[in-house]
Parts: C-alpha cells; structure tokens; sequence
C-alpha cells in the first residue's frame, strides 16, 4: 500500500514538474506592426478598390441603359475628384 500511495505521488509530482517548465516557456513575440507609410498605402488601396466595386456594382445595376451608366461614370469621376483632393489637403496639413 506505501509503494502504491508512493507511486501516485510520485506520478503527481513529475505532472507538476513538468506543468510548472511548461508555463515557463515564453510566449511568441507579436507581429511587428505595420508602419504609418504602409498603413497609408493599405487604405489608399482599399479606397480604390471600394471605388472600383461601387462602379462595377452601378453599371451592373444600370444594364443596357446609357443614360444610368453615364451617371454611373459621373459619380466615379466626382468621388475620385473628391478622394483625389482630400488626399491633397491632408498631405498639406502640417505635422505635428
């Protein structure tokens, strides 16, 4: 009976032991995080590619209708324009 209650804590001990060196183990670093110039270009690039979709998405809706797919290219025009001069005000404002 002594070697069986023996054995048990012996086989306790050694689960613990080896509990106690897992949770020693460091974790895995983090994953750098992206710079401000390509965080800039990420959402520069999906901007675009919204853009795109929303354009894809109205000349489908438009069909064979001339007159919605020209309001379709108006619109692009005028979001690209408005993209195009809001990327251009935020470069001018100064850093702080």
């Amino acid at each position: 009976m002594k070697k069986m209650i023996a054995l048990v804590a012996s086989i306790a001990f050694a689960f613990g032991m080896v509990g106690f060196a897992a949770a020693q183990t460091p974790a895995p670093a983090p994953a750098p995080a992206p710079s401000a110039a390509e965080k800039k270009d990420d959402m520069k690039k999906k901007a675009d590619k919204k853009a795109a979709d929303r354009m894809a998405e109205c000349m489908t809706k438009a069909g064979t209708d001339d007159a919605k797919k020209a309001d379709c290219e108006k619109k692009a025009a005028a979001a690209a324009k408005k993209a195009a001069a809001k990327a251009e005000k935020k470069d001018d404002a100064p850093k702080k």
